[in-house]
């Protein structure tokens, strides 16, 4: 996943146009089993989003340093670092998640790969 340009490396180029936006973050998530993300749990970058939310609209709130919304999910727990609890839940079940990277954050979701 390291290899993969951040989706917010396409802000400076498209900063007018949301929805293109929006576009390049959707062809950036990816379903990947959560072994491949502990490294970055590590570092502390994964953040978790909750099933309610839509990822890409929180991913684009990240990329836009929405700080406002970002705090009100904050605030609310719908979005939130990654717990030691969730991640070791997430390691025993070999956990695919949904995630996309906005810089310096790895955002996952944990939601069935139909819903996405």
């Amino acid at each position: 996943m390291s290899a993969i340009t951040p989706a917010d490396a396409y802000l400076a180029e498209d900063a007018e146009s949301p929805e293109l936006i929006k576009a390049k973050i959707i062809s950036e998530t990816a379903r990947i089993n959560w072994p491949q993300l502990q490294k970055f749990y590590a570092a502390g970058s994964v953040v978790s989003v909750s099933a309610a939310h839509d990822l890409v609209t929180v991913a684009y709130a990240f990329s836009a340093d929405n700080k406002t919304q970002v705090a009100d999910w904050l605030a609310s727990g719908a979005v939130e670092r990654t717990t030691e609890q969730q991640a070791q839940q997430w390691f025993d079940n070999n956990t695919e998640l949904w995630a996309v990277v906005i810089s310096p954050w790895v955002l996952v979701q944990d939601k069935p790969a139909q819903c996405h």
